[in-house]
């Protein structure tokens, strides 16, 4: 393809920039409620506050800054399991404080080791890597790698795809101590001689399971095969997702100490109970009138609509535009230039529906998304959990709705089943029939 040229405009670097965040819904106490599982020898204490932590003072100044005042079940028990130099792989649901509970351990841990400020040089020997699937989460772990290391001397940088590739390695030479990266875009770097791995002391995998399966498991395998890489005994590993499917599960042990620990909060691979879901039998011929109908009963709340294919994606966002809906569209085949404007149009309210294939279905944290449409059903019922989870975030409520079209979406109807009954939700009889069929 064509060189690319686009460098990201930088983000803004003033201390209230850095800070903003979103705010806390009327559920956030209930995430309390949710069961956590343990499993593992010797599990260290749940942390029931920040304060409990023996971490630095900038450290916990950040923290309140950043407005966590009482960790989350997951940050309860991530945080003490991975301050105690663990290998972990954490399961819980969207929206529930997963980035901070590695984040705020890893840069204590390197506060507490003295970690020394990285300075130019051609090729950095970063201490940490985070990698996640896809280029808006790991700018998005990036900027809040950025509230946790304020005011100290560790230097968080992000390196993704769709960008000069020229640009990411001016990035890294300027110094690296935290690494958040795009799989492909890492491994290019890597093979480039810019970065150095024998320093590697942890290593994160966000959205873990989509980072073992098909989609990245071989750039994972290679990226912990290169012989500079300390070997898993002598790094510290840490898997993350609201997702753990039971083979993802067994690949997972490649890559952590025999001694690792498994917290789940709530159950492995359930939907976020703050959204409320709605499945309706619509079939392919009739699925535009009904988003019509739904879009103009909601008004302009904000509203991210799922498609199956790239195509589809603008084809809908152009549809509806001439409906007189404004929509955007962000898809694998839009520039980044153009994935980045079509977030900040949505997350402005400039254009109120999104429309998006799965490449926004994970990790993504946008403030005030009220809706969630299906407009296709995914074909994994963890990538419907994810899609869901978009919404229904940091105990503030949600709604989803799903079409189910019975030619095309038959084998989601029994996990469908499952998912709407463990979140307490109504389960439509239609779908109970379709399912026991």
């Amino acid at each position: 393809g064509p060189k690319v040229t686009y460098v990201p405009p930088p983000p803004p670097d003033d201390e209230q920039a850095i800070f903003s965040r979103y705010q806390t819904g009327m559920n956030f106490d209930k995430y309390d409620e949710n069961a956590v599982e343990v499993s593992g020898l010797n599990p260290p204490a749940a942390l029931m506050s920040f304060a409990d932590t023996n971490i630095c003072h900038t450290l916990t100044v950040n923290i309140a800054k950043a407005g966590y005042s009482k960790p989350t079940p997951v940050q309860k028990y991530s945080i003490p399991i991975i301050l105690a130099g663990r290998d972990l792989m954490a399961c819980a649901q969207t929206g529930s404080g997963k980035t901070a509970a590695f984040l705020v351990p890893v840069v204590a841990q390197m506060m507490r080791g003295g970690v020394t400020a990285s300075s130019f040089k051609e090729q950095q020997e970063p201490e940490c890597i985070i990698t996640a699937p896809t280029r808006e989460l790991v700018n998005q772990i990036f900027l809040e790698a950025r509230k946790f290391t304020y005011g100290t001397c560790i230097r968080p940088v992000v390196i993704y795809g769709g960008t000069q590739t020229d640009y990411s390695i001016r990035q890294v030479m300027q110094g690296c101590n935290i690494l958040c990266a795009t799989p492909g875009r890492l491994l290019d770097i890597i093979g480039r001689g810019k970065i150095g791995l024998h320093n590697v002391k942890y290593l994160v995998l966000d959205e873990a399971d989509r980072m073992l399966d098909m989609g990245f498991g071989a750039d994972m395998k290679k990226l912990i095969s290169f012989p500079d890489m300390p070997q898993k005994d002598k790094r510290q590993t840490l898997m993350f997702s609201a997702t753990f499917p039971e083979e993802v599960q067994r690949l997972a042990g490649e890559f952590l100490k025999t001694d690792f620990l498994f917290v789940v909060v709530g159950r492995v691979g359930g939907a976020c109970s703050d959204v409320q879901q709605n499945i309706l039998q619509v079939s392919q011929y009739f699925k535009r009138d009904k988003l019509i109908e739904i879009l103009h009963s909601i008004g302009n709340e904000r509203t991210l609509v799922f498609v199956d294919t790239k195509k589809k994606a603008d084809f809908i966002a152009c549809f509806l535009c001439q409906e007189n809906i404004p929509a955007t569209s962000i898809h694998g085949d839009r520039e980044q230039r153009e994935r980045e404007i079509a977030l900040r149009d949505f997350r402005s309210g400039k254009c109120p529906v999104l429309v998006a294939t799965s490449v926004a279905a994970r990790g993504l944290d946008i403030e005030s998304v009220q809706h969630v449409i299906n407009f296709d059903l995914p074909s994994t019922i963890e990538e419907y959990v994810h899609r869901i989870g978009r919404t229904g975030r940091c105990g503030n409520t949600g709604k989803a709705v799903g079409f189910f079209d019975n030619s095309s979406d038959g084998h989601l109807a029994q996990p469908l089943v499952k998912v709407l009954s463990d979140a307490q939700q109504e389960v439509p009889g239609w779908l109970t029939e379709v399912a026991f069929e």
